[in-house]
C-alpha cells in the first residue's frame, strides 16, 4: 500500500525540556552513540535493535531516507534531543502507515531518562502538531501489552484503549500482541495534549505554532 502524503510544517518542536526535530545525516554520531548505550534495553521491544551494531554508513543512509521522506510528506521521523542539541535522548515519529487523515505515534527513550515524563512530553507535542497543524482526524498509538511504560503514555494523554490485537506485529521469528490506543479530533480539545506548551518551526526556521 502506498503511503498517503501529508503536509507537515513542524520540522522543529521545542517543549519545556526537549528539542524534537527532524533528522539530518549529520546527526549520525549522536544517533549511533545513543543506540549503542541502549541496545540491550531496546531489544525486548524494538526489532530493529537486533541489527545493531550497524555500520555507520548504513545509519547515514537511514537518516538520509528519513529526511527525504519528511521533506516529501511521506513519513515523519523525529529525534528527541536535549535543548542544547548536544545529546540524543530518544526517538519518535508521526507515521503515515494507517492511511488517509490518520497518523500513528511511536517512541523510545534513553534508559537514563525513563520515569521523568519526557516521553509523555514529546508525545503530547506531536499530538498537538498532528491536530492543530496537520489537521488530521485520528491518532493511534500501538504497543506490546507487556510494555507497561509504553502503555502508560496514551493512558496519561487521554487516549482510549480500543482493543488488543492478538499476534498482530511481526517480531523476530514470531508475533507479538498489540494494544491499540486512539484519540479523535473531537476528543483532542479536552485532552492534556491541547494544553502542551510548545514552539514549532518550519524548514525555514519560521515559527508556525
Amino acid at each position: 500500500m502506498n503511503r498517503p502524503e501529508f503536509s507537515n510544517p513542524a520540522y522543529r518542536i521545542e517543549t519545556k525540556r526537549l528539542l524534537v526535530r527532524c533528522y539530518n545525516p549529520s546527526d549520525t554520531p549522536l544517533l549511533a552513540e545513543t543506540i549503542t548505550e541502549n541496545v540491550e534495553y531496546l531489544r525486548p521491544w524494538m526489532p530493529w535493535a537486533y541489527a545493531e551494531p550497524e555500520p555507520i554508513e548504513e545509519k547515514v543512509r537511514r537518516l538520509k531516507r528519513f529526511r527525504g521522506m519528511f521533506d516529501l510528506g511521506q513519513d515523519f521521523v523525529y529525534g528527541i534531543f536535549n535543548p542544547e542539541n548536544t545529546r540524543q535522548l530518544g526517538g519518535t515519529g508521526l507515521h503515515t502507515r494507517l492511511g488517509e487523515n490518520e497518523l500513528e505515534i511511536g517512541y523510545w527513550i534513553h534508559k537514563d531518562f525513563i520515569n521523568r515524563g519526557l516521553t509523555t512530553e514529546s508525545t503530547a507535542a506531536l499530538v498537538k502538531v498532528a491536530f492543530e497543524l496537520i489537521r488530521i482526524h485520528r491518532i493511534e498509538i500501538h504497543c506490546d501489552p507487556a510494555n507497561l511504560a509504553s502503555a502508560a503514555i496514551p493512558r496519561k494523554l487521554g487516549f482510549s484503549h480500543e482493543g488488543t490485537l492478538r499476534a498482530k506485529t511481526p517480531f523476530l521469528d514470531g508475533w507479538s500482541d498489540s494494544m491499540v490506543w486512539g484519540l479523535l479530533d473531537t476528543e483532542y480539545p479536552d485532552s492534556p495534549s491541547a494544553q502542551a506548551e510548545i514552539n514549532v518551526f518550519d524548514a525555514h526556521g519560521q515559527q508556525v505554532l
